[in-house]
C-alpha cells in the first residue's frame, strides 16, 4: 500500500491565491495608468515646449534682425551727416583761406598810404597845412586797419568753428565705428543657428556688463550727436556768409576811400598848380619892372605870358577783387511606448540644450558692443528671457524624464513579477495536466495508452512541423 508524502512547504489558502493573482493583475492595471498619465503628461509637456522654444527663437531673431535695421539706419544717417560735415569743413577752410589773402592784399594799401603821408611830410614853410588829403590819407589808413581787424576777426572766428567742427567730425566718426562694429556683431548673432559650430555654454551670460546703457540713452546719444553736427553746420555756413559779406564791404569801403583820397589828391594840386601859376606870373612882372626901360613897355605886352610860364603837369593814374488619448495597453506594449516617450523627451532635452548654447552665445558676443552700443535694447531682454525660459523648460523636462524613467522602472520590476508568477502557474498547469494525463489510466487500456505530456520535460507531445522536425534533424 502507497503512502502519501507531503513536501514540507509553506502552504497558501485559496483566497489567499486568488488575492496574489488579483493584487498582480490590479498593480499592472495601475503601473500602465501611471505610466500612460506620465506618457501624455509628457508628451503635453513637449509640444507646449517645443512650440514655446521655437517661438522664442522667433521672436528674438525677429527682435535682433529690427535691432540691425535700426542701427543701420542710424549708421547711414551718420554717412550723410559725415559727408555733409567734411564738404562744409572744407567750404569753412576754403573761405579763411580767401579772408587770408584778402588780409594779406591790405599791407599794400596801407604801405602806399603810409609812404604818401610820410612824402608829405617833406613839405615846407607854409606848405605844411592840414589839407583834405592828409584827412583822407588819414581816414584811409584808418579804414584799412578797421577793414583789417575785422578781416582778422573773422578768421580768428573761422579758425574756432573749424576745431568746433573737427571735434564734431571726431565724435560722429567714433558712433559711426561703433555702430559698424555692433553691426558685425548682431549680423553675427543673427546668422547663428543650432547647427553652428561655434555655440557653446557660457558662465553667466545674463550678466548686464559694467557701463550698460538704457535704449534712450542710446538713442539720445546719436540724436545728440547728428543735431550738435547739424547746429555746428549751420553756424558754419553762416559764418561763411559772413565772411563773404565782410570782405565785400571791406574792399568796397576800401574802393571808396581809394577814390576819396585821389579826388583829394587831384584837387589839391590843381589848387597848387593855380597858386604856382599865380606866383610865376607875379614873378615875372616883378623882374621886367626893374630891367625894360619905360619906353619899351608895348614891346612886353605884345608878348604871350602864358608862353614862359610853363609849369609841369601831374598826371594821376587810378587803380582797382494638440492631446491624444490612448487606451489600456498591455504592460509590454506600455514599457515600448514608455520607452518611445523616454527617447523623445532626452531628444528634447538636447535640442533645448542646443537652443541655451545659441542664447548663451548671443548674449555673450553681444556684450562685446562698444561704449554706447551696449545697450540695454529690446533683443537683450528677449534673449534673457528666453535663456530663463530654456533653463526653467530644460528643469521640467528633466523632472518629467525622471518621473518616467521612475515609472519604467516600477513597470520593469513588476514585469519581472508578473513573468515570474506566470512561470509558476505555467508550472502548476503543467503538473495538474500531468496528473490528469495519469488519471486516464483509469479509464483507458494500458495497451493503448500513450503519454500526451512529457514526464521529462513536462511538455505536451504535439506533433512538429515538418519545418521544425528537418531543423531539429540538422541540429
Amino acid at each position: 500500500m502507497a503512502t502519501l508524502r507531503i513536501k514540507p512547504s509553506q502552504r497558501f489558502q485559496l483566497p489567499d491565491w486568488h488575492t496574489n493573482n488579483y493584487l498582480l493583475s490590479t498593480n499592472a492595471e495601475r503601473h500602465r495608468d501611471v505610466s500612460h498619465q506620465i506618457r501624455q503628461e509628457a508628451r503635453v509637456l513637449r509640444n507646449e515646449t517645443n512650440n514655446q522654444t521655437i517661438w522664442d527663437e522667433h521672436d528674438n531673431r525677429t527682435r535682433l534682425a529690427e535691432r540691425v535695421d535700426t542701427v543701420n539706419r542710424w549708421k547711414e544717417m551718420l554717412d550723410k551727416c559725415l559727408t555733409d560735415l567734411d564738404a562744409e569743413i572744407d567750404a569753412l577752410a576754403q573761405m579763411k583761406e580767401s579772408a587770408e589773402q584778402n588780409l594779406q592784399a591790405k599791407n599794400l594799401p596801407l604801405d602806399v598810404a603810409i609812404e604818401c603821408l610820410t612824402l608829405r611830410e617833406s613839405r615846407r614853410d607854409t606848405d605844411v597845412v592840414k589839407d583834405c588829403v592828409e584827412e583822407e590819407l588819414h581816414k584811409e589808413v584808418e579804414v584799412i586797419d578797421a577793414t583789417k581787424k575785422a578781416l582778422q576777426q573773422k578768421i580768428s572766428q573761422t579758425f574756432e568753428k573749424l576745431c568746433l567742427l573737427q571735434e564734431v567730425r571726431q565724435q560722429l566718426n567714433s558712433d559711426h565705428r561703433d555702430k559698424m562694429e555692433t553691426l558685425d556683431i548682431d549680423r553675427g548673432c543673427l546668422s547663428l543657428n543650432l547647427k553652428a559650430p561655434n555655440i557653446s555654454l557660457k558662465i553667466n551670460p545674463t550678466r548686464v556688463p559694467n557701463g550698460s546703457s538704457t535704449i534712450q540713452q542710446w538713442d539720445d546719444f546719436s540724436q545728440f550727436n547728428k543735431n550738435r553736427a547739424e547746429a555746428e553746420m549751420k553756424e558754419a555756413t553762416e559764418l561763411r556768409e559772413a565772411i563773404a559779406l565782410t570782405i565785400a564791404e571791406t574792399n568796397n569801403e576800401l574802393e571808396a576811400q581809394r577814390v576819396a583820397t585821389e579826388f583829394a589828391f587831384r584837387k589839391r594840386l590843381r589848387e597848387m598848380e593855380k597858386v604856382y601859376s599865380e606866383l610865376k606870373w607875379q614873378e615875372k612882372n616883378v623882374s621886367l619892372l626893374h630891367l625894360v626901360p619905360w619906353g619899351l613897355d608895348f614891346l612886353l605886352w605884345d608878348e604871350e605870358p602864358e608862353a614862359h610860364l610853363g609849369s609841369p603837369g601831374c598826371t594821376l593814374v587810378a587803380s582797382t577783387g494638440g492631446d491624444q488619448s490612448l487606451c489600456p495597453l498591455q504592460t509590454l506594449e506600455e514599457i515600448t511606448e514608455l520607452q518611445e516617450d523616454i527617447r523623445h523627451l532626452e531628444e528634447d532635452l538636447r535640442r533645448k540644450l542646443l537652443n541655451l548654447k545659441l542664447c548663451h552665445t548671443r548674449l555673450e558676443s553681444r556684450t562685446y558692443r562698444p561704449n554706447v552700443e551696449l545697450c540695454r535694447d529690446q533683443a537683450q531682454y528677449g534673449l534673457t528671457d528666453e535663456v530663463h525660459q530654456l533653463e526653467a523648460t530644460i528643469t521640467a523636462l528633466k523632472q518629467k524624464l525622471a518621473q518616467a524613467q521612475d515609472a519604467l522602472d516600477a513597470l520593469y520590476k513588476h514585469l519581472a513579477r508578473l513573468q515570474a508568477d506566470i512561470a509558476c502557474k505555467t508550472n502548476s498547469m503543467l503538473l495538474d495536466t500531468k496528473c490528469m494525463d495519469t488519471r486516464r489510466k483509469l479509464t483507458v487500456p494500458a495497451e493503448k495508452f500513450v503519454p500526451q505530456v512529457d514526464t521529462f520535460t513536462r511538455t505536451t507531445n504535439r506533433t512538429l512541423s515538418p519545418l521544425k522536425s528537418c531543423q531539429l534533424e540538422l541540429a
